[in-house]
């Protein structure tokens, strides 16, 4: 057994900067916003469209992708999404306006749309049930590494190349990693918790049963926080503070990415304390949620901080709890379908999520430009007690009466 840890876990940390890639190729975008909407003389709003090109592909294709993984293995699935991805992103670079940069966004939606189903495909393959919401958090490094890096990259080769050298440099390093996973598969196999794991259920019941659907919509609530910080951080410090986007990034917007790593690892870590004092697995992940989502009140204090440096605080504090309250959500799917069907439930939650930043980024743009960003910090600081609340009175009922 101590020789197989390691090696699940390094399978795992593939995965992880699997997901790395995934998040610097989609937030390039976020990293360059000022730039591209001075260049191509959009508005917030304009730039909610170009986030929402990407986010309804991705709403849509993700169950798609889902399936596709299941049916033709986590090695195929993952390789096909992340070099389709990596070319997309590398092509944003060779855009000559919005209808260029819509196109992009939305192959790029497409093919990223695998990227949290394989790593809920891998977490389900490689890990025990009580591992499951930590190897989530330490998944949410690779989503911190990734929306860390992309100010910092994106600002680097955008003032010394141009932004379009940004664009196809992150999506040229993703093609490395199809050969840097054959090589962690080999030493670590094909996975040793799928054995232990429940039988799986035929896909066509995975989408009806009650508690999936639950989880979607009590997602898309939970969330908000979340896709808030992930999208908006650049134009946040920008507008709010009066600061150039060099200075925002460079400074700041790399910051709570770094909150948000040691938010997954203390999700998970909070569940696992919870099941150590006699709770089971989905009572440690009800109250995890709970616990996160109080937290997550404090999210409207961000703009009202005099200082950047106090808000960016505001803000950290904010993506640190909404992560810890994810590496629960993503680990449920895979707690209550299993390994073989992981991929497919973990996509029904990254669809709803994608729905949601659909619509909810335009909105948040005619919002900013209209009102500022206090509304905004307002709502989605107490939606995510309302997705709690659904799951409390749906899934996790139905599975304690289970």
């Amino acid at each position: 057994m101590r020789s197989l840890l390691p090696a699940r876990w390094l399978a795992v940390g593939a995965f992880t900067l699997f997901t790395a890639l995934n998040y610097l190729d989609r937030q390039t975008l976020a990293a360059l916003a000022p730039r591209l909407k001075a260049e191509f003389q959009l508005s917030n709003e304009d730039y909610g469209w170009l986030q929402s090109a990407f986010y309804i592909v991705y709403a849509l294709c993700a169950p798609v992708a889902g399936l596709f993984i299941d049916r033709v293995g986590l090695s195929a699935g993952a390789m096909a999404s992340i070099v389709v991805w990596s070319l997309a992103a590398a092509a944003t670079g060779l855009v000559d306006g919005f209808a260029g940069l819509f196109a992009c966004r939305m192959l790029l939606g497409a093919a990223e749309a695998g990227g949290i189903p394989a790593f809920g495909k891998a977490s389900a393959t490689y890990l025990h049930p009580r591992e499951r919401a930590l190897g989530t958090g330490v998944n949410q490094l690779g989503l911190s590494l990734g929306s860390m890096a992309a100010p910092l990259l994106a600002v680097f080769l955008a003032e010394r190349f141009g932004w379009r050298a940004a664009f196809v440099a992150a999506g040229g390093l993703g093609l490395f990693w199809a050969p840097l996973w054959r090589a962690v598969r080999r030493r670590a196999g094909e996975g040793s918790a799928v054995a232990l794991d429940r039988p799986a259920s035929p896909a066509a019941a995975v989408a009806r049963d009650r508690r999936l659907w639950a989880l979607v919509f009590g997602n898309i609530l939970v969330m908000t926080v979340y896709s808030l910080w992930t999208n908006w951080t650049t134009i946040f410090l920008v507008q709010q503070y009066h600061l150039s986007p060099a200075e925002a990034n460079q400074r700041y917007a790399w910051i709570p990415p770094i909150f948000a790593a040691f938010g997954g690892l203390f999700g998970g870590w909070l569940a696992l304390r919870f099941m150590k004092q006699g709770a089971t697995v989905m009572q440690a992940r009800d109250r995890s949620i709970l616990a996160g989502c109080i937290a997550l009140l404090s999210t409207t204090a961000a703009p009202l901080m005099r200082e950047p440096g106090w808000a960016i605080a505001m803000v950290s504090a904010s993506f640190f709890f909404s992560v810890a309250v994810s590496a629960n959500m993503y680990a449920l799917p895979q707690d209550i379908f299993g390994a073989k069907r992981a991929a497919f439930a973990v996509s029904a939650i990254t669809s709803g999520y994608g729905l949601m930043l659909t619509f909810f980024s335009p909105l948040v743009g005619r919002l900013v430009d209209g009102y500022g960003f206090l509304p905004v910090c307002i709502v989605s600081s107490a939606l995510p007690l309302a997705g709690w609340a659904l799951m409390k009175a749906t899934t996790f009922r139905q599975e304690a009466a289970a």
